[in-house]
């Protein structure tokens, strides 16, 4: 990717910015969202900026969890330009995943190996941010009276969780009871990532707070927000706001603004958020959760681009189809995602 192609890419979200701002500022019934975005509390502001850079160094550790064969210094570089390219490119995560592939198969990482890891890395932090919608519904419900309507909206969630966990699950039982049935080789490999996922769950390694950091420092970097803008929104409407919400950002548009914005602030106000504080913090937050790790993912490329043109780089060995996540020490340093 040439500084010049960079630069396009970045342009796309640079001036939907400016185009939300200008709509902001010109929208009489929004200029009570821009007066209150110009009265933030600084110092909220700053807590948000330091938990989204711990959500994006807990996505590091739990990286290098399915990556461990990549020397360290290549891990951390490829890890900052996965999650900088999930911010600016559209469709969020499958983008970062596809340009991720991308940068490992330069490392030498065969294919088959790639999608293995990348589909256990994602099966894993998405059954993290399940996890969470299951408890944080059921932390709803129980708070609310019976036959309210906390409980329908708490209970949505919880059986569409139940529901997408269920689903994943069966995937691998299904290749086992047809196994001789022809599928695509990237079939068979996506659903031995669930294995690996599965298989990290049951030899517990530290790695696997990164996927709990990796979430929850960046709904924490929201909730602040929302203290930055007024005053803080209840844990499970927080959490509940922010993982249906983000579901907008599968729209494919550079960067997700405009729509992130919308599914976030739409959701949070559904869950009990004043309308006006809720459309404030979702515009200070998305400007830290999209600048941060993009500006992270800059720096991270441009420093494995130099590493992988070096002359002297060579290609990490091959590991088995499927690797012990529990490996003998090695010297390595740890990192913050």
């Amino acid at each position: 990717m040439t500084t010049a192609r960079t630069a396009r890419r970045l342009a796309g979200p640079v001036l939907l910015s400016a185009v939300i701002l200008s709509l902001i500022l010109a929208v009489p019934p929004l200029r009570a969202v821009a007066r209150q975005v110009g009265h933030v509390q600084a110092g909220w502001v700053v807590a948000a900026i330091a938990l989204e850079l711990c959500s994006c160094a807990a996505f590091i550790v739990i990286f290098r969890l399915f990556f461990d064969e990549v020397p360290a210094g290549t891990a951390r570089e490829l890890a900052w330009a996965e999650e900088g390219s999930g911010a600016v490119l559209p469709g969020g995560g499958l983008g970062a995943l596809a340009l991720g592939g991308v940068l490992l198969r330069r490392t030498g990482m065969s294919t088959n190996t790639i999608i293995e890891r990348s589909s256990a890395l994602f099966f894993l932090t998405s059954a993290t941010n399940v996890a969470a919608l299951v408890g944080a519904g059921a932390l709803l419900a129980a708070r609310g009276a019976p036959g309210s309507s906390e409980l329908l909206r708490a209970g949505i969630p919880i059986f569409s969780g139940l529901a997408a966990t269920a689903a994943v699950l069966m995937i691998p039982m299904l290749i086992r009871r047809s196994p001789g049935r022809s599928r695509p080789t990237w079939f068979v490999d996506l659903a031995a990532g669930i294995g690996i996922a599965r298989q990290s769950l049951r030899r517990p390694n530290w790695r696997l707070i990164g996927a709990v950091g990796y979430l929850g420092f960046d709904i924490a970097a929201l909730g602040a927000t929302f203290a930055a803008t007024g005053k803080p929104l209840p844990i499970a409407p927080l959490v509940l706001g922010y993982l249906i919400g983000y579901l907008a950002n599968i729209i494919p548009v550079p960067g997700g603004f405009g729509v992130l914005e919308g599914g976030l602030a739409g959701t949070l106000i559904a869950y009990g958020a004043p309308v006006t504080q809720a459309t404030a913090a979702v515009i200070v937050y998305h400007a830290i959760a999209f600048w941060i790790p993009t500006l992270a993912g800059l720096t991270g490329y441009a420093l494995l681009r130099r590493r992988l043109n070096r002359p002297q780089h060579t290609a990490p060995q091959e590991p088995s189809r499927v690797p012990p996540l529990n490996p003998p020490p090695k010297p390595v340093t740890a990192s913050t995602p």
